[in-house]
């Protein structure tokens, strides 16, 4: 417990004299429970900036000094082979691998100085995505499953979405009921003849088949229910709803026609996994889904950086730039956060095999929109990209400064297992120099 205060008008310590003698009514163990509740804050709501997100995250650990920190004055094994070009900030250069964002980075806030400790794929993907070093005790929500949590559905649309699927396991739940977990679509936008999986109702089942289905099944489910108590079956509940409600609503049917795109939009974004991904995440925050996370590529270049690099970037650079601008020309980007994120960067000598290996110390994160500044380079790493010179940035300031800017306070606690009460993050701090 934390101390003692009071309780219902009455101190905690003559709550817990009352209960042990079995006068209130009340058990330690049911003290210990309202201790839990009472304790949890009153939270002021905060003016939101974001309405939504789209996360754009590239799995394996993409190398900063091939992004968005190149360091072209430094010595031949640290910067690597690959040369630099200016952006629209004044002053500021972009590796080669991004020259259309380069163009547009007067629309952008890059982050040269994020740092965690944490060099394993699977640990620094659990920090990017929850805020959280990874627990034993405890599995932490991802930031897309608390905006659900937080604010559900709009428009007959699932709050969180991930492009093609939920790209790791840190992605989910955590600790929350999995009635949070995000939405897949099952397959690449990218492939001839995309279709969201069990979107249609099939050939033979008529609309009104189909409402009778629902009616039955609503009374099923309450039947279970009456007699269950499982985050399963409400969780299951909660997904069929939304299914119906998806199946029932051809506007919502629709945010998932990528087919419905002029062909002018698909070209400009490209016709290819990155560009049809990051249009299929506009169509979707435009309809209304609230957390859109897109996966694309593999990042984790520890031979022959240069050639992957130049193999895998560009499709993202076309995509990611007409991202902004699309945003932007429908006035969509002043209330969509878009995040470019990796689990860490890479080492800042080039390795043996032409490559760069996992370096969690200093990396690069890009944002743009939904409230944060335009045109803006936050921090810096030293001049080999080693480790940040200033304004050092955890992943639980990244995600404390997501949450300000959605209208989420984030040290408010949620319920855990057991009824422990945890801050959605714990110790981070808004990076009000980010903000616009």
């Amino acid at each position: 417990m934390r101390g003692f205060g009071r309780v219902g008008g009455m101190h905690r310590r003559g709550f817990m004299t009352v209960g042990a003698l079995g006068l209130g009514g009340l058990t330690l163990a049911d003290l210990l429970r309202l201790e839990a509740r009472a304790d949890l804050k009153n939270y002021a709501p905060i003016p939101a900036k974001a309405d939504s997100v789209i996360h754009i995250f590239l799995p394996g650990g993409i190398a900063h000094q091939e992004t968005f920190d190149p360091k072209p004055f430094a010595p031949v094994e640290y910067r690597g082979e690959m040369g630099s070009v200016d952006s629209k900030i004044d002053g500021e250069k972009f590796s080669e691998t991004l020259r259309q964002t380069a163009q547009i980075a007067d629309k952008i806030t890059v982050i040269r100085s994020l740092t965690h400790g944490e060099a394993a794929h699977e640990r620094g993907t659990h920090n990017m995505f929850t805020g959280y070093r990874p627990s034993p005790a405890l599995q932490y929500p991802s930031m897309g499953s608390v905006v659900s949590h937080e604010y559900g559905p709009r428009n007959n649309l699932p709050p969180y979405v991930c492009v093609p699927n939920q790209p790791n396991v840190y992605a989910g739940t955590g600790y929350l009921s999995s009635s949070f977990s995000p939405f897949s679509l099952g397959r690449d936008p990218a492939d001839n003849g995309f279709q969201v999986q069990d979107l249609n109702l099939p050939g033979d089942v008529p609309e009104g088949r189909f409402k009778s289905r629902r009616s039955m099944l609503e009374a099923v489910n309450g039947y279970f229910a009456a007699r269950e108590k499982s985050d399963n079956i409400a969780a299951m509940d909660t997904f069929y709803d939304r299914a119906y409600s998806l199946i029932s609503s051809q506007k919502a049917r629709e945010a998932f026609n990528i087919n419905a795109e002029p062909a002018k939009i698909r070209d400009e974004y490209g016709r290819n996994p990155a560009g049809q991904r990051l249009l299929m995440a506009r169509r979707l925050v435009e309809a209304g889904v609230r957390f859109v996370v897109v996966e694309y590529g593999g990042w984790d270049m520890h031979t022959q950086i240069a050639p992957q690099m130049r193999n895998q970037m560009p499709p993202l650079d076309q995509a990611l730039s007409c991202l902004i601008r699309d945003l932007e020309s429908r006035g969509l980007l002043n209330r969509t956060l878009v995040m470019v994120s990796s689990e860490f960067g890479r080492t800042p000598k080039i390795n043996k095999d032409a490559g760069r290996d996992h370096w969690p110390k200093v990396f690069s994160v890009m944002l743009a929109g939904g409230g944060v500044k335009r045109g803006y380079i936050h921090g810096a790493s030293n001049a080999t990209a080693t480790e940040p010179e200033r304004d050092a940035v955890g992943p639980e300031d990244l995600a404390t400064t997501v949450y300000q800017l959605l209208g989420i306070v984030a040290d408010k606690e949620l319920m855990a297992p057991g009824n422990r009460p945890i801050e959605i993050v714990d110790g981070g701090k808004v990076v009000k120099e980010l903000l616009a």
